[in-house]
């Protein structure tokens, strides 16, 4: 999605165009995506979508057998849906944030590798600190509602295990919590993530803004369908407290 663009609403041809220009690869994620989204009451929603990855060193098995490529696959199958180009701003983090990215319909087959390499490789993975990630994502965001973007967006953001910066990251999300940001983290690993349990359920935020799901040990045996549903199962809920809250129009 083209952030800086003010959007529309959608014509009445815009779910049969939705797989236009969509690569073959991608087409059977973009239609699973399809479904999970109407049977969560999200058929007409229009949202751009970020992607946040974990680059820990824990994280390097995950690189290397391409379950991290897959998420982005995954992400843009979710956008092609929600968007009008299928474009998605893409942020890795450990230590710190490293600047965003957008991969798109033209340009995704290899690209967590090649931006893996572009940042050192596994020998430059560092520890886990969410917050500096999750600030870059909402003043990213919040730059694009200042120039006229007015559809909400869907965070997609991966992790295999809980920060160095658990308050720090608690406080975003809270801050967050004032834009119309949805936050779907998604544990890697072979338990799930207390700390991203938590997450769901933090106290004091304005709205409820954020699920949970994990993807095991094994994120590329999980079906589509299934991470799917477990991102855009809690968003319709958040979509109307947003709009009762005034957070969303």
């Amino acid at each position: 999605m083209n952030l800086f663009r003010k959007k529309t609403a959608p014509g009445p041809t815009a779910a049969a165009d939705a797989l236009t220009g969509v690569p073959s690869p991608l087409v059977s994620l973009a239609k699973t995506a399809k479904v999970s989204l109407a049977k969560n009451d999200l058929a007409d929603l229009r949202a751009a979508v970020y992607l946040v990855v974990d680059r820990s060193l824990s994280m390097s098995g995950y690189y290397a057998d391409g379950s991290v490529q897959h998420l982005a696959d995954q992400a843009l199958g979710l956008s092609v849906n929600l968007d009008d180009d299928g474009t998605v701003p893409m942020l890795f983090f450990d230590d710190r944030p490293y600047p965003i990215v957008e991969i798109s319909l033209d340009h995704y087959d290899g690209v967590v590798a090649q931006q893996h390499k572009r940042h050192g490789g596994g020998s430059t993975m560092g520890g886990t600190r969410y917050a500096d990630a999750m600030r870059a994502i909402t003043d990213h965001y919040a730059d694009c509602r200042a120039r006229g973007t007015i559809d909400p967006a869907l965070v997609l953001f991966q992790t295999d295990g809980a920060p160095q910066d658990r308050a720090a990251a608690q406080l975003e999300l809270a801050r967050a919590s004032e834009h119309p940001l949805f936050w779907a983290f998604i544990g890697f690993g072979p338990t799930p993530v207390p700390f991203l349990q938590g997450l769901d359920d933090l106290p004091g935020r304005a709205v409820d803004n954020a699920s949970y799901f994990h993807a095991g040990a094994r994120p590329t045996n999980v079906p589509d369908a299934d991470l799917y549903d477990g991102i855009t199962s809690e968003v319709s809920p958040w979509l109307a407290a947003a709009r009762a809250n005034g957070i969303l129009r």
